[in-house]
């Protein structure tokens, strides 16, 4: 279904580069996308930072991700980066942002269409702009994250590049944890469940909350039984999915997609996740893993967790979360979207 000559710009986020070397999901989403249109004929141009790597047109405005080089003010690099793919909207059929609420507010000033990928609502404090700009075109990772009065297109769940992740046909002894070190993200219970089911737990990721990490995840580093080993890359990502017994993602508030559910289930690792928010889309609750309440539930259901076929763990990722799927849902949006404008302006 490609059709080249309609020009796409992508709005990367200017945290990290796109694709991230390590973490980084709104990046990596926008990289697959990004990647999977080329290959399928679009025209695309990558608004990122300048290091990003492409194989579109890379449009940048700032040389490094904010989060990479702190000699970076945040916010400078962020309205840069925002107000030059609306200066060049004139040049694109659609703009495709990444970019949260902030580039909501230029939308109404281009006559270029703008469609809004929500990664997450990040606080109540800013559905005002989404609520303002609510006649938008919105597109949700999840069904269960969504703000009621949107103008949503669709939900379409965010894919993942499978030749990245290699089947592990056995995996080992350990629990792992991935992802950001924070309260939100549940740290400290993925730490009690080991402790309870008397297994090791590797946690990486970066320290989002050092209060936390000081508080409730240091003292109980003993560098043997739990160990933090800080933000890896795909390839460290793969040794640990090598040594998993399961991945535990036991998050304390509703799970907007989960990025690293489909990671660890493309390499044949079974996932305990906590059963709120998209946590039951992207788990098939006895069959890519469980679903628990609490983290004395999730300790018990690790005894189930060799019942767990890991051919079946990739099967389901191959169906719903590869970067092929994702890319011919957004062309259905992609699509959808520009026969309204048709119509709209006729």
């Amino acid at each position: 279904m490609s059709i080249p000559h309609k020009k796409v710009a992508i709005l990367s986020p200017v945290a990290w580069r796109t694709p991230p070397r390590q973490y980084g999901a709104w990046e990596t989403v926008a990289s697959n996308i990004t990647e999977g249109l080329v290959s399928r004929g679009w025209d695309v141009t990558l608004f990122a930072s300048g290091d990003s790597v492409t194989r579109a047109r890379l449009h940048a405005v700032v040389d490094h991700g904010y989060e990479e080089d702190r000699a970076i003010d945040p916010k400078v690099a962020e309205y840069l980066h925002i107000s030059e793919v609306f200066e060049h909207a004139a040049e694109f059929d659609l703009i495709h942002s990444h970019y949260d609420f902030m580039a909501l507010t230029y939308s109404r000033l281009v006559k270029t269409p703008v469609l809004t990928t929500i990664h997450g609502f990040s606080s109540p404090k800013i559905l005002p702009v989404y609520r303002k700009y609510s006649d938008g075109y919105f597109v949700s990772i999840s069904n269960s994250d969504r703000l009621p009065g949107l103008n949503y297109v669709a939900t379409v769940y965010n894919g993942i590049d499978l030749s990245l992740y290699p089947f592990q046909e056995r995996g080992g002894d350990d629990l792992i944890f991935l992802g950001r070190i924070h309260p939100d993200k549940g740290v400290h219970l993925a730490i009690e469940v080991a402790r309870l089911s008397g297994r090791h737990l590797i946690i990486a990721g970066i320290i989002q909350d050092q209060a936390y990490f000081d508080e409730q995840v240091k003292p109980y580093l003993d560098g043997v039984n739990i160990r933090f080993i800080g933000p890896v890359d795909v390839a460290g990502k793969n040794q640990l999915f090598a040594r998993a017994h399961a991945l535990l993602h036991l998050n304390t508030i509703p799970e907007r997609f989960g990025l690293v559910l489909a990671e660890a289930n493309a390499a044949g690792v079974p996932v305990i996740a906590m059963d709120l928010g998209s946590c039951r889309e992207v788990i098939q609750n006895g069959v890519t893993g469980f679903l628990a309440g609490n983290a004395g539930e999730s300790a018990r259901l690790l005894e189930q967790v060799p019942r767990i076929d890991r051919r079946a763990c990739r099967r389901r990722v191959q169906e719903c979360f590869s970067m092929g799927t994702m890319v011919r849902q957004y062309e259905q949006v992609y699509l959808k979207v520009l026969e309204m404008e048709a119509k709209k302006n006729a």
